[in-house]
């Protein structure tokens, strides 16, 4: 695992880079990206001769399996578009590299009864290739950001350590960041918000199997730590509810996300206008996609970090039976300020919690502390020496005891 391609040279895939910049578990990484001119700058700013930047249009299968076929890579971490999952996936079993994603295959919405059915789930033309992986020896590491990633390794390690049943596994997202000259302004990349939030909300039940509601549904209040307090969170489609059931022993999984109201109006209206739509449409002669559209006009995530402050949380609640027999309920978090996220790499506090975890990731590879073969999640591999490099890396977890959510 000494030499590493990272395909996007945006907002997380640089974040990627500038915290792998401390390490010495690799010995050349090479961000490419469609913008060479991108992907060559992120590379030059950060000063480190083991990296470098390139050209590649990771829509081409085989323009991205020749880049990693020639670049003699062990590893490809995809931190594109998660449109761009199914070439860069299949390129890598190609040419036999380790793969490893932050956000898994699109689903799609079930034809006649959305907001009841799950249609395809995420991540399930990945895991349709999963025998074919073990056959060949191979790992694809899906789901390794924040959430899913950490988020997952949060729920293994309550499984492993902390409970002895588990009722419910519950991921709770939420912030206080504020963006200062900007009315409306993301922080993590548009076209990925939207199509998490508007698609129906997927919830995991062992009595009942996958099952979908209405978009932002059932609101609750969560109190988060570090400041951020009480925020009201809503349902929304995530790759956990997908993966924790593959691997945990529990009843219920859920992902809600603190969103705010402001926020989900402007989602609402985006889809009442038709502009979250990914279908091109004809503008003056011109085919563009609407979800295109939206995300051009909008700030680029990557470039708010010098105005933006607060905190943002990231953490999975675990109810159920403690090891020692007790009820227990037990919120397990990661947070990133902002001031400090800049300070260190330069990069806004919401991509830099994306991205140390794929890089934590890859060290446990290249030193053999995690391995295996075929399509896994986060909650496959052992927890523990992935919290304790997290801490390594200077920025540890976070538990906190409650009797009742919030």
């Amino acid at each position: 695992m000494r030499r590493i391609a990272i395909i996007g040279a945006g907002g997380v895939g640089a974040a990627a880079a500038a915290i792998a910049r401390h390490r010495d578990f690799f010995e050349q990484l090479t961000l490419a990206d469609i913008d060479v001119t991108r992907a060559a700058r992120v590379a030059a700013q950060l000063g480190d001769e083991r990296m470098a930047g390139t050209a590649v249009d990771a829509s081409a299968r085989n323009e991205v399996a020749a880049f990693l076929r020639d670049g003699r890579f062990d590893a490809v971490l995809n931190a594109g578009d998660p449109r761009l999952n199914p070439p860069i996936f299949a390129a890598a079993r190609e040419i036999g590299v380790t793969y490893l994603d932050m956000a898994m295959t699109l689903s799609r919405p079930h034809p006649t009864d959305p907001y009841r059915r799950p249609g395809e789930l995420l991540g399930a033309e990945q895991f349709a290739a999963d025998e074919d992986w073990r056959r060949a020896g191979l790992l694809a590491l899906v789901g390794i950001g924040v959430e899913p990633g950490l988020s997952d390794v949060f729920a293994r390690h309550a499984a492993d350590t902390m409970f002895s049943s588990i009722d419910e596994v519950a991921v709770r997202d939420g912030a206080n960041l504020t963006v200062s000259g900007n009315d409306f302004a993301p922080s993590f990349s548009i076209w990925t918000t939207i199509e998490e939030c508007l698609n129906p909300p997927l919830i995991w039940e062992r009595d009942r199997g996958f099952f979908t509601t209405e978009p932002f549904s059932d609101p609750e209040t969560f109190v988060f730590p570090g400041g951020i307090g009480p925020i009201e969170c809503v349902n929304v489609e995530h790759e956990e509810v997908v993966l924790v059931p593959r691997w945990i022993d529990c009843r219920r999984v859920t992902f809600k996300y603190g969103l705010g109201s402001e926020f989900i109006e402007v989602l609402q209206v985006l889809h009442k206008l038709g502009l979250d739509g990914t279908d091109p449409v004809t503008v003056r002669g011109m085919q563009v996609s609407p979800r295109d559209v939206v995300a051009a006009v909008l700030p680029d995530p990557a470039t708010l970090g010098d105005r933006m402050s607060g905190v943002t949380c990231a953490g999975t609640f675990v109810t159920g039976t403690g090891s020692d027999g007790r009820p227990r309920a037990t919120y397990l978090y990661h947070l990133a300020d902002n001031q400090e996220t800049m300070a260190r790499d330069g990069c806004q506090a919401v991509v830099w919690q994306t991205a140390i975890n794929p890089i934590v990731a890859l060290e446990l590879l290249a030193e053999g502390v995690w391995s295996g073969a075929g399509v896994l999640g986060p909650e496959a591999f052992d927890a523990a020496p992935f919290l304790e490099l997290l801490a390594q890396y200077g920025s540890p977890h976070g538990s906190e005891e409650r009797l009742s959510v919030g």
